[in-house]
């Protein structure tokens, strides 16, 4: 077979893959505009539970928490691939840090840990989408609620002096940077304000029962909202990714084209050489 079609297979072959990453491309950026609207609604919910956490704990502070804490890790990895380096830079972030264990979520992030001397509890896969989110959070809380240090009761590990730390680290799509977010014990910001009422709070229930009410409110709206954001910023890597090898394969593939039409000149001269010999012998 010539070279000149040679090429031209390898450039329908890079064309197919081209219109295959296009396509990928494309959806994660429809995930993004989708994404985006989610985040907003989820971090105004979260704000909002976590100002009425905050007037609360203005007149009824939290108990003592216990020193001895086990600091969990919950890690928000990638589910897909064509994110670069997502996954590798989270791990790194982990294993330079002393926590007791790490619930993994995201099977690419998975199959990574295997190579890497860290505890892990839990391995989980991601969402996809963002209609997935909830069924792997539930999947999460499971997890979570397994652990020996809740004694099964979620509720009364976080409202009584818990034993628990739990830091959330995932990318963060606004800065582009590795964000660790403590969210159990919950509200640690709040030794760092000032009393904003001079009068409590009116509550129909007692305290401890409000409190406890509102951290289940938190957990599920602060989980949403990282998840959001952790695959946000997974979609907007593979979504810079993807473009960068299309524009390689659209200059490859000129490049391809240039070599082609050169190498069948070079084929239709030696065409016509040896028309013309064969010419002369007869």
């Amino acid at each position: 077979m010539s070279r000149s079609r040679n090429l031209q297979l390898h450039i329908g072959q890079m064309e197919e893959i081209r219109t295959i990453l296009n396509s990928m491309k494309n959806l994660a950026y429809i995930e993004t505009h989708k994404l985006a609207r989610f985040q907003i609604m989820q971090g105004q919910a979260v704000a909002n539970i976590e100002q009425t956490a905050m007037d609360f704990l203005d007149h009824y502070p939290l108990p003592a928490v216990d020193d001895n804490t086990t600091d969990i890790s919950i890690l928000m990895g990638a589910e897909r691939g064509f994110c670069g380096d997502f996954n590798e830079s989270l791990i790194n972030t982990v294993a330079a840090e002393a926590y007791s264990g790490i619930i993994a979520i995201g099977s690419r992030l998975c199959d990574r840990l295997v190579d890497y001397p860290l505890e892990i509890i839990a391995s989980i896969e991601g969402a996809n989408v963002a209609e997935e989110v909830p069924v792997v959070l539930n999947r999460l809380i499971d997890a979570i609620s397994s652990l020996p240090v809740y004694g099964g009761d979620i509720n009364r590990a976080t409202h009584v002096a818990p034993a628990l730390q739990l830091t959330a680290v995932y990318h963060d799509n606004e800065t582009g940077q590795i964000i660790r977010r403590q969210i159990l014990p919950p509200f640690p910001r709040q030794q760092q304000r000032r009393l904003r009422y001079g009068n409590p709070p009116v509550l129909n229930l007692e305290p401890s029962y409000f409190f406890s009410d509102l951290i289940d409110h938190y957990l599920f709206a602060v989980l949403h909202e990282i998840f959001y954001m952790s695959l946000m910023a997974e979609n907007q890597r593979r979504l810079q990714h993807l473009e960068g090898a299309v524009k390689h394969l659209d200059d490859e593939t000129v490049n391809l084209r240039r070599k082609s039409q050169i190498y069948r000149q070079e084929e239709i001269t030696e065409e016509i050489e040896v028309i013309l010999l064969n010419s002369e012998i007869s």
